[in-house]
């Protein structure tokens, strides 16, 4: 039962990731289905999968997204439509009969493996997976600060310098229009 709220919220996060009309909606629906997928993953037993899908998928992923929206603006723009919208319900739901399919318990000897918790496969098992993969976001956020980062420093608040050039640029404006005025 547990499954099949967690597929049916999957496929209403993803449904709700491709329909929203704001990019950061998106973004953040897209963020809920790769946190629910790694549900999945651990439940089926790729806890490794799983980690690595939430620490990147969820996590760092979102964090780009949402950083080149607020650099980009969140503008959006109405193209076409490039598949009819019948056949895409059609492949969506052939793709949902299949997920149903494959998800459906299977009568199997059980097994007595048992899975160990998520702390201890965390910071026990994979601990070193844990601390390269944090590093790894790290240096992958701090790589696109460099890259996207203004050419002067922060501190020398080159907004302000734009603003000052373009008062000093309307006040000579202002004074050349003064004195021509006073020639005449």
């Amino acid at each position: 039962m547990f499954d099949a709220a967690i597929c049916v919220c999957f496929l209403v996060f993803g449904i709700q990731a491709i329909r929203a009309k704001q990019l950061i909606s998106s973004v953040l629906w897209l963020a809920g289905v790769s946190a629910l997928l790694s549900i999945i993953l651990y439940r089926l037993g790729a806890y490794q999968a799983a980690v690595i899908e939430l620490s990147v998928g969820a996590g760092l992923v979102t964090v780009l997204f949402v950083f080149a929206i607020s650099i980009a603006g969140d503008e959006t723009q109405a193209y076409p439509r490039l598949i009819p919208l019948g056949f895409a319900a059609i492949l969506a739901f052939v793709l949902i009969v299949v997920l149903a399919w494959f998800i459906l318990p299977v009568e199997l000897e059980p097994t007595t493996a048992t899975e160990p918790q998520l702390g201890v496969l965390l910071y026990q098992q994979r601990g070193l997976d844990l601390v390269v993969q944090l590093v790894l976001i790290f240096a992958g956020t701090l790589g696109l600060l460099g890259l996207l980062a203004e050419a002067s420093a922060p501190l020398q608040y080159p907004a302000a310098r734009e603003v000052a050039a373009a008062r000093q640029r309307d006040l000579e404006a202002m004074t050349k229009q003064s004195l021509g005025e006073e020639a005449r």
